[in-house]
């Protein structure tokens, strides 16, 4: 029996050494990752400029603390701010700390101005920020709620698409809107760039910030450093992590000068965040991310593997519904029960995905993924839905 809480539903597969877009188990056995770690592995499995970085900083300073100056992480800091609408950065180990840092940043924005009663923040439906109390509250699904307690107070929830709805949420105590561009863990739901530009014209209408969760789509997964690219519009603050540190626990509040303004010494903090072993590891990530031509190719792949889940669907109309997301952040709804698919191409096709709200198959390759990668991907989930239809057919006749 494991020591471990039992919070996971857990595979007994388990991975040895890793390479690419391929995840060897104990036994030999190789799986095309399009898993990611939960897009958590933007450059694969052992890009060797990574495990050189860390092979380095490991050999000099692991941990020390923020009272102390950390140059990897002003460095990091730095690159951020010159690559994205940012002035400033607050470095964290997760995308829940992240998300904490971000609601914290917005609602200390208002109580430094004299206006403490400024403090809701409006979020939507099917979003995912986070399991912290904070950002399970953010989130607002009840699953993820049940059993802790009464909610944290101070969000309001939507529907997403629906701007006249997000303005009717507005009132007095409101201090932000909180978005993913593309939820992930909801259902894999790219938003409208309409809508995101309408969200900034709102927030600028009524004074209010607009927060993004950028910790799953972000860091060039649907082809831009960030998606919120694609709209043309830029947030108050922003919350990274997963790719940030491509497995590394690395996560970071992004913010612009003003906003970030009131976050003086004693308004937030964090033991291990942004320490030296950390941010080592992410300048190296963005090293990679920011090469020319680096995003170029997942923009690319992204449209790549668009093309072929389009052609799959028309195969198999039976078994794919919809198709969903963005970039390398790709989903298709299916008719199959996702957690008992995921589970047979894991073990019948060596494919690993990861299921998502509204019965959605999640595909997150790595960033590094080729087009040749993608159509293995592809013929696997073809296998495995040609394999439902021979099993179909089987009960049918009654072999």
């Amino acid at each position: 029996m494991s020591a471990l809480y039992g919070t996971y539903a857990r595979s007994e597969l388990a991975f040895e050494r890793g390479e690419g877009v391929r995840l060897y188990a104990q036994d030999g056995t190789t799986y095309l990752d399009f898993h990611s770690g939960i897009a958590v592995n933007a450059l694969g499995h052992g890009d060797p400029h990574l495990v050189s970085a860390l092979k380095a900083a490991a050999e000099k300073v692991w941990h020390t603390s923020n009272v102390f100056t950390i140059p990897e992480q002003e460095r990091l800091a730095r690159r951020l701010v010159e690559a994205t609408f940012a002035d400033a950065v607050f470095f964290t180990n997760s995308g829940a700390e992240a998300l904490e840092c971000a609601i914290k940043t917005a609602r200390h924005h208002f109580f430094a101005k004299g206006e403490p009663e400024r403090y809701e923040i409006i979020a939507f439906t099917g979003s995912f920020h986070g399991r912290t109390l904070g950002t399970i509250a953010a989130g607002g699904n009840p699953h993820y709620l049940e059993g802790f307690g009464p909610p944290l107070a101070g969000f309001a929830h939507v529907a997403p698409g629906d701007l006249a709805a997000v303005e009717a949420a507005v009132n007095p105590a409101s201090c932000a809107v909180l978005i993913e561009p593309v939820q992930g863990e909801g259902g894999v739901t790219a938003m409208p760039a309409e809508f995101m530009r309408g969200l900034r014209e709102l927030c600028d209408r009524y004074g209010l910030l607009l927060v993004l969760d950028e910790v799953q789509c972000g860091y060039g997964r649907t082809g831009r450093f960030f998606a919120h690219e694609w709209s043309g519009i830029t947030p108050d603050i922003m919350a990274v992590a997963k790719g940030i540190g491509a497995g590394f626990p690395l996560g970071a509040c992004l913010a612009t000068a003003r906003v970030a303004a009131s976050m003086v010494p004693g308004t937030h903090g964090s033991t291990y965040g942004g320490n030296p072993l950390a941010c080592a590891v992410g300048n190296a990530v963005l090293d990679r991310v920011l090469e020319p031509g680096f995003l170029e190719h997942v923009d690319r792949m992204g449209q790549r593997l668009a093309w072929h889940l389009a052609q799959l669907a028309q195969r198999f109309p039976q078994y794919v519904l919809e198709q969903r997301g963005k970039g390398l952040l790709a989903g298709i709804r299916i008719t199959p029960p996702v957690r008992d698919f995921v589970a047979r191409l894991r073990r019948d096709h060596h494919l690993l995905c990861q299921g998502a709200g509204d019965n959605v198959l999640r595909l997150l390759p790595p960033l590094i993924v080729t087009e040749a990668d993608i159509e293995e991907a592809v013929g696997k989930l073809a296998d495995a839905f040609t394999a439902l239809d021979q099993e179909a057919a089987s009960l049918a006749t009654g072999a």
